[in-house]
């Protein structure tokens, strides 16, 4: 059936977990229910789609990878100097790598082709081209996955439990 967002007794998104999993917390008394689909598992029981645990929980910090996957998606795979959205988008290096530039969440941006020769061997400012937005690690590997359902149009409902997006 669908996902269900999780939220800590503090209303933070603290994971997605599936419909099967959030009815045994809720039978259990371990969550309430905030938000549903308004399908019916029993006549008066609704498939949750947003539920929240009544303790609060504490979660380790945990890393996003920095892989081609993940940039693409945190530039909404449009090229960050054009907005172009087609098929053949490249990494690009704001920092060139021969000038020292770090693999890393704050160098590297989607770009196109065209933009990434146009670009070259050069910063954006010397090349004259501005940056759409800045390129800057995403905040939680939850967020990112929130962003992930709430902009496939799935799961709108989860859109105010996102803070930023």
């Amino acid at each position: 059936m669908a996902n269900v967002l999780v939220l800590n007794a503090s209303y933070e998104p603290l994971n997605i977990t599936s419909w099967r999993r959030a009815i045994v917390l809720l039978l259990k008394g371990k969550a309430e229910q905030i938000e549903h689909s308004g399908k019916y598992i029993l006549p008066d029981f609704p498939l949750p789609t947003v539920i929240r645990l009544r303790y609060y929980v504490r979660v380790p910090y945990k890393d996003i990878p920095l892989t081609r996957r993940n940039i693409m998606h945190r530039d909404s795979h449009s090229c960050q100097y054009c907005g172009y959205t087609g098929d053949d988008l490249t990494m690009d290096h704001v920092l060139p790598r021969s000038r020292g530039g770090p693999e890393s969440w704050e160098n590297l941006v989607t770009a196109c082709v065209r933009c990434n020769v146009k670009k070259g061997n050069r910063t954006p400012s010397e090349a004259n081209m501005n940056l759409h937005h800045p390129p800057r690690k995403p905040h939680s590997s939850l967020y990112f996955e929130l962003t992930k359902h709430v902009k496939s149009g799935m799961h709108q409902e989860w859109k105010k439990y996102a803070i930023g997006m």
